[in-house]
């Protein structure tokens, strides 16, 4: 017997989707800010000197790769960010189950660096029987509600 298919309101919209990647994109900046500025403070404060280059850089570094690495573990791991989980959405493979590591990674990573590319590929949402974003063709995921049917 083959699948039932599932109903076009089962997939995530653009109000949606735009409001959990707004929460996201608000969250990772706090977090990233904390990142970049926390450890210089906590060292004057501490050692009572300033802070080195080696922990300036450091936490630059930390701070630049954090928004990568919530996306990808996030989405691998569950198929949901903070932002997802509040909007009751969750990324998963074309097929109904969990993205790839790799699927992930792949998403995340373009997603950042080409991100006005990635806002204007939303479009593709309004007229796609399974209302997927172009960057959703490319990577073969959809976005569903979660506990829907």
């Amino acid at each position: 017997m083959p699948p039932r298919p599932v109903p076009h309101d089962a997939y995530a919209g653009l109000v949606s989707r735009l409001a959990a990647l707004l929460t996201d994109v608000a969250l990772v900046t706090v977090a990233a800010l904390a990142v970049s500025t926390l450890p210089s403070v906590a060292w004057e404060q501490v050692v009572l000197r300033a802070e080195p280059g080696w922990l300036i850089a450091a936490s630059a570094a930390a701070a630049a790769l954090l928004p990568a690495a919530y996306f990808t573990t996030c989405w691998w791991l569950t198929g949901q960010t903070a932002g997802g989980l509040l909007f009751g959405v969750a990324v998963q493979h074309r097929d109904a189950h969990g993205v790839t590591f790799v699927q992930a990674a792949a998403r995340a990573v373009v997603g950042l660096l080409l991100a006005p590319l990635w806002m204007i590929g939303m479009i593709g949402v309004l007229w796609d029987d399974r209302r997927r974003a172009w960057h959703d063709r490319l990577f073969r995921t959809v976005v569903r509600y979660v506990g829907r049917r």
